[in-house]
């Protein structure tokens, strides 16, 4: 059987040795013929007279929509999708963080000092911890459902004033986001909006809002209530997964959703509903975003009890495999449906937490804010009880083969704050080693796994490999993180890879070359050093050297995210074009005129080598520009 390999050599041998399950890896395979109208988006099925497909003999639907309209309007259709995700892990959090303030939830306050400087920003003062949480969480939800014709008030306090003015002379400042969500789906339906241009100055539009607010000041709030990142040696891989605990597997990007279960198994009483079903005790194990979130954090909030982070999205099918896992929690994406055939032969018991994640063969349990207590303790109760039944004797054997995997030695818990901690209270040293030419610049790797370039983690391991050895710092975000520590990137000894420069610098300051910052959701934290950086240096985010990568983006949140970076005035590498091929003028816009408007670039290239060349070119004109030899 063909298989789609991985940079994660260990993870290729080991599914060479689960012959009897299918995963993301076979079925790529089997689907390797792709639809070439839909790969370049000017395939439209809106009504009953298509599906439409346009051709050199075909060049406009039955509607008369032209390939530019067909492009645009499908291309934002998908940035919506994905800025209303992105929006939703943002809404929660927000109505999580009013319920503690309220005095609704018990849950903790972890981080007063976070809270204190959130409210500063905003320019909020109370009374109490309780009333200022309130008043937070207040403040980003009157934004989030303020009407579109309302401009959004937060985002002055996370931005540069250029990029608000750049923003508000292009008239893509957002409006509330949610009705901006909306009004992207009224635009893109039948016989409706036909501007091109104006529906691809909607998506930097939900860019903005995607980047500030289901990134940026979801982590702001996390913070809060989940404590802030502390940088610290952590392992990853299967290997975290012991068997002789009850182990409950994580899924999607919703941090907060698991606070109750993280403050319960915190307890001895916690502890003891496992170790009364014959296990030492039970633990949470990273599978998707929300595990490197917990992974960057746990320095502050369950640093006991959570494992350690396994992999990214498409390692959670062969993680199910090896027997360990007895539960698997979901509150969002990224959970593939393939695991519920493994789930069933492993007899692992499903819990999905929101409906919008909800699988088929998963029990949906109701996350009641005030009840988290409650619902911690019954899925502890139900997680241990599938630990006993998986292993009582009369049960169908489960063979436990969890493989040496992974990483013991992974540096994580960077953020925008540790790291200015960590370089002695500023970021002028960063910009001083790129000064003196000691370090060259800095890319950003950042986003999801595919398996479409080369396979799971090719290209981004590739890519990130020849921009180390050209001294250029790398910051990871994502599930290309996932992917770069368990191939060993994000540990100490991944310095031998990198250039002379860079090396020096790694050793001196007892660093990897690759800073983890966690999940998908620490682009806005990456956003944030960008912001610190621009202040340190007097310059403006277009012209820092500074470039982004998405390698191996997979879906519709990479697409919100990759518009925030353009409307930032970043330059962004994609290996895989996105669906717009179809279009000449959304491809100018995107590859050559987007410069001009918010300084910003799209490029793509799939070969790592010459993508690692255009990077290291960006960066070296901008540093020149800047009156810096490079």
């Amino acid at each position: 059987m063909s298989r789609c390999q991985s940079a994660d050599t260990c993870l290729s041998h080991y599914l060479e040795t689960k012959t009897d399950i299918n995963t993301a890896f076979d079925r790529f395979a089997e689907q390797r013929v792709k639809c070439g109208f839909g790969q370049l988006g000017v395939c439209c099925r809106l009504c009953s007279n298509g599906p439409c497909r346009i051709t050199p003999d075909s060049p406009k639907g039955v509607c008369g929509a032209t390939a530019d309209g067909i492009v645009a309007r499908n291309f934002l259709r998908m940035v919506a999708a994905g800025a209303g995700c992105y929006l939703h892990v943002c809404e929660a959090t927000a109505r999580r963080l009013k319920s503690i303030g309220e005095g609704v939830s018990p849950l903790p306050i972890r981080s007063k000092q976070s809270l204190d400087q959130l409210a500063a920003m905003f320019g909020l003062d109370a009374a109490t911890t309780e009333e200022k949480a309130r008043l937070v969480a207040d403040q980003v939800l009157a934004d989030l459902y303020k009407p579109r014709h309302e401009k959004m008030n937060l985002i002055q306090h996370l931005v540069p004033q250029e990029r608000i003015d750049t923003w508000n002379t292009l008239n893509i400042f957002p409006g509330g986001a949610k009705s901006e969500v909306f009004d992207a789906l009224v635009k893109t339906s039948t016989n409706l909006n036909t501007d091109p241009v104006d529906q691809l100055l909607h998506c930097l539009n939900l860019g903005i809002s995607t980047g500030l607010y289901g990134l940026t000041m979801t982590n702001l709030m996390n913070d809060v209530m989940m404590g802030e990142p502390e940088i610290r040696i952590a392992p990853t891989g299967f290997s975290v997964a012991d068997p002789d605990y009850v182990n409950i597997a994580v899924s999607g990007h919703s941090h907060s959703v698991y606070a109750g279960l993280i403050d319960f198994l915190e307890s001895e009483e916690g502890q003891a509903i496992g170790k009364a079903a014959g296990a030492e005790g039970v633990r949470i194990v990273g599978m998707t975003c929300v595990g490197q979130d917990m992974q960057l954090r746990a320095g502050a909030s369950g640093t006991d009890i959570f494992a350690g982070q396994a992999g990214n999205n498409f390692t959670q099918e062969a993680l199910l495999s090896t027997g360990a896992i007895d539960m698997v929690i979901s509150e969002f994406n990224c959970t593939l449906s393939g695991i519920e055939p493994i789930a069933e032969k492993q007899q692992i018991k499903l819990v999905c937490l929101d409906d919008v994640a909800k699988l088929s063969s998963s029990e949906l349990l109701a996350d009641v804010h005030g009840q988290e207590r409650v619902l911690a303790e019954k899925l502890t109760r139900m997680a241990s009880d599938q630990y006993r039944q998986r292993r009582a004797p009369e049960a169908p054997k489960v063979l436990v083969d969890v493989p040496r995997h992974g990483h013991q030695d992974v540096v994580t818990g960077v953020s925008e704050k540790s790291l200015v901690k960590f370089l002695g209270g500023s970021l002028q040293p960063l910009v001083d080693l790129v000064a003196s030419g000691q370090i060259k610049g800095v890319a950003a790797v950042l986003g999801c796994s595919n398996l479409a370039e080369g396979g799971h983690d090719m290209m981004t391991a590739a890519l990130t490999r020849e921009l180390i050895q050209r001294d250029i710092l790398v910051l990871s975000a994502g599930c290309t993180t996932g992917g770069l520590a368990n191939c060993g990137f994000c540990s100490p000894g991944a310095k031998d890879w990198a250039g002379p420069g860079l090396k020096a610098v790694c050793e001196a300051l007892g660093i990897p070359p690759v800073l983890n910052f966690g999940p998908c959701l620490s682009i806005g934290r990456i956003e944030m050093v960008a912001k610190a950086l621009a202040e340190t240096m007097n310059v403006s985010l277009p012209q820092l050297p500074v470039v982004i990568s998405a390698p191996q983006w997979l879906e519709e949140q990479a697409l919100a995210d990759g518009c925030f970076g353009l409307a930032l005035g970043l330059t962004l590498h994609l290996a895989q074009a996105p669906p717009v091929a179809g279009s000449p003028l959304i491809t100018k816009i995107l590859t050559e005129d987007l410069p001009s408007l918010t300084g910003g670039r799209l490029f793509i290239e799939s070969d790592p080598v010459k993508t690692a060349d255009m990077m290291e070119m960006v960066i070296r004109e901008k540093l020149q520009a800047l009156g810096v030899a490079a």
